[in-house]
């Protein structure tokens, strides 16, 4: 599966339905994203169940001042419209990979009673 072009306009949409989304906040001067897009889009073809979101923090600069992005690349993972892990920095595929293991084994109702009790 093809990574999925976020905006500020289809960000919610797209984040607050059931199931996992990968966002990577990126810009086209950053580097350190340019090396990491093959390997984030490697892993979107290994999991086609999973949305793998792209949002260009310099074309989208609301979504991007929302969650406070200060660094690029920052992955942030969403399950069920709840964020569960932000993290700056291009991850190695093998860490990337345990990470979506983690979020995958989440007990999604554990979580929302965490939140609702906070």
């Amino acid at each position: 599966m093809a990574t999925t072009e976020l905006t500020d306009a289809n960000f919610e949409k797209v984040t607050s339905g059931e199931g996992i989304v990968l966002i990577d906040f990126w810009a086209d001067w950053c580097g350190p994203c340019k090396r990491f897009a093959p390997t984030y889009e490697k892993l979107s073809e290994k999991h086609p169940d999973i949305v793998f979101g792209k949002l260009d923090t310099e074309a989208n600069p609301n979504t991007a001042r929302e969650f406070n992005i200060r660094s690029i690349p920052t992955i942030m993972m969403v399950r069920d419209g709840v964020i569960v892990h932000s993290q700056a920095g291009a991850l190695p595929e093998s860490i990337l990979e345990a990470l979506i293991k983690q979020v995958r084994e989440l007990d999604m109702d554990e979580i929302r009673a965490k939140l609702a009790t906070a």
